[in-house]
């Protein structure tokens, strides 16, 4: 090699090697990006009511990733995110949603809300809305109150439900029970954070849950044995573990105590530790509503398969 094409490619390698180290070492995330990154509680307005829902928006490598909880089910990884001149474009599988197509959520910044349309599972255009979830952050140690009788194994007073449903929650020997396939139960009341007694007996195939706020389920089943260990009894639906994993119990009296501050939840079932102090990323499938910052109800889940009794429910609000 003479000096003339040394000297040229000394000077080729100069230019090419930061774009070199550019392509090997791409950004995080952009700064189109970066607005868009973060959780977000949706709503979805459809023609009969809200549907509450949520979204985690990541960026890695430069790209968008995106995981969902739907009108229903748990969280899961979506197949498709995009950003396109100011539109952000994700899509839910039709198999995730009980619809003949995929839904195809479209939507831009509007201040710091995200706002757009989806194509609904009725084949007609939706509005959608959504806006960070809030971090729900708590400092110091909380000042409890005194406790609250939820149920007082005489009737439904305190409660609410769908009345139209087929079947109804119903009083038995001191217990609330749902024959399954029912309406949901609330607490008329609504808390903050809480700490929780219940006791539970689960019927052979059934399933049911604890909704602490209404939005985070903590799942009581004895026919989930072939699903995630987050869908088994003790665990927060679709996002946390109980561990160690208890064993499965039919028609057995079991006892949970659920404690819940800000987004941090700790779960002991039968005196045992299962979930210790972890944090809730978002909504679970099926919540009342995806306002994280506000108070919400203690609510049952009916609708599941299966009769599962309840007794002794005590909350103790924090001040």
């Amino acid at each position: 090699m003479n000096r003339h094409t040394a000297g040229f490619a000394a000077a080729l390698i100069l230019v090419l090697a930061p774009l070199c180290s550019r392509a090997a070492n791409p950004p995080a995330a952009t700064a189109v990006n970066e607005p868009f990154v973060g959780r977000w509680d949706l709503t979805l307005k459809g023609p009969d009511r809200d549907y509450p829902s949520w979204l985690e928006i990541s960026g890695e490598s430069g790209h968008l990733k995106a995981r969902m909880v739907g009108r229903w089910g748990h969280a899961r990884p979506l197949p498709r995110i995009d950003l396109s001149a100011g539109e952000l474009t994700f899509v839910s599988p039709k198999d995730e949603e009980g619809s003949e197509k995929d839904m195809v959520f479209k939507g831009k910044l509007t201040g710091r809300s995200l706002a757009g349309t989806v194509n609904g599972p009725d084949g007609k255009t939706w509005q959608w809305v959504g806006v960070k979830a809030p971090l729900l952050l708590r400092s110091g140690v909380p000042k409890w109150g005194k406790p609250v009788t939820l149920f007082d194994g005489k009737d439904l007073v305190g409660w609410k439900t769908d009345t139209s449903a087929h079947t109804q929650w119903t009083v038995q020997d001191g217990t609330l029970v749902t024959p399954g396939h029912g309406p949901e139960i609330y607490s008329e009341e609504k808390f903050k954070d809480f700490k929780l007694h219940l006791e539970f007996n689960c019927g052979k195939d059934s399933n049911s849950g604890v909704y602490a706020r209404g939005r985070y389920e903590v799942q009581i089943e004895t026919d989930s044995a072939a699903e995630p260990v987050s869908h088994h009894t003790g665990g927060v639906y679709g996002f946390l573990d109980p561990t160690p994993e208890p064993s499965r119990r039919a028609d057995v009296w079991q006892t949970y105590d659920i404690m819940l501050i800000g987004r941090r939840i700790t779960v002991v079932l039968d005196g045992i530790t299962i979930i210790d102090n972890k944090e809730i990323p978002g909504i679970t499938g099926g919540a009342v509503d995806s306002n994280e910052g506000e108070p919400g109800p203690i609510y049952l889940q009916g609708s599941e398969e299966g009769r599962v009794a309840f007794r002794n429910i005590v909350i103790t609000p924090a001040e």
